[in-house]
């Protein structure tokens, strides 16, 4: 009888300690549930989303590595936070439906700020600063300003800033996937222009040196690019990691050697 009194009184001490034991980590675990950057750093990884066929922000090189610059902006933020950076390639609009659904961390896609998107993301400080130029056949002298652009047609991936921005001009957009369906378009005559960013402009012509297309026209105001967050307490402590991150990397001078590396210019600070 002693015997079976000692093993219960074992048990019952050993199911306590169990009991908390797991409050402890159901402690830690709900204080991870509410703490995005917890979980991130608790699984040892962070899921960052882009499109990957936009060069030079995200692309394949001749060996089918991904690279670019937010590419490389993003592994610097991952090591600065202490995880391995995952990333997974989708369409535009998938890529915020992913960050919606938390299937995403976050997204690092040359995104610009705009009023409509802070409505419903939070976003980190600027890591870029975008200049958005027109970009028309070589032989077009239709298109000399922004207001140039009234009755035009033009060519983007639908909700992008480009397409609303033409479109703000009077110019009817054509929804596509990516910048090559974008000049295949404009080089066989189907559209009039298409607006991108400066720095990608001068990566495509230093990789297509032959393609007879050139900038028309600047747009008057100057991009921030930045990343999104989904909105509350949730991703806020992420939000303020990835902007000291950011700051690290601007003072030292990182962001401005991948900006020269990719783009041939610095757009890592504003102009």
């Amino acid at each position: 009888m002693k015997m079976k009194k000692v093993a219960a009184l074992f048990l019952a001490g050993a199911l306590s300690a169990l009991a908390l034991t797991g409050c402890s980590n159901g402690g830690g675990g709900d204080q991870a549930e509410g703490d995005q950057l917890a979980r991130i750093q608790q699984s040892g990884e962070i899921i960052i989303a882009l499109e990957g066929t936009w060069a030079p922000w995200s692309y394949h090189d001749e060996r089918d590595a991904l690279t670019g610059y937010d590419v490389e902006v993003g592994r610097l933020i991952a090591e600065k936070l202490g995880v391995e950076a995952t990333f997974v390639e989708g369409s535009w609009d998938g890529l915020f439906a992913g960050l919606d659904s938390s299937r995403y961390d976050i997204v690092i896609n040359g995104v610009g700020v705009t009023e409509e998107r802070a409505e419903k993301y939070d976003f980190s400080t600027p890591y870029a600063y975008n200049r958005t130029a027109v970009i028309v056949r070589g032989d077009n002298e239709d298109i000399h300003s922004m207001e140039d652009l009234d009755g035009k047609t033009t060519a983007n991936t639908l909700a992008s800033t480009y397409a609303t921005l033409a479109e703000s001009y009077g110019a009817t957009n054509t929804g596509v996937d990516d910048l090559l369906q974008t000049i295949e378009l404009l080089e066989a005559g189907r559209i009039d222009a298409t607006l991108n960013a400066e720095g990608t402009f001068a990566f495509y012509m230093s990789q297509h040196p032959d393609a007879d297309i050139k900038i028309a026209a600047y747009a008057d105001q100057t991009e921030e690019i930045a990343i999104p967050f989904r909105k509350g307490e949730d991703s806020a402590s992420l939000r303020e990691a990835v902007n000291q991150a950011l700051e690290e990397l601007s003072q030292s001078g990182q962001l401005a050697q991948l900006s020269q590396q990719f783009f041939g210019i610095d757009i890592s600070q504003a102009q």
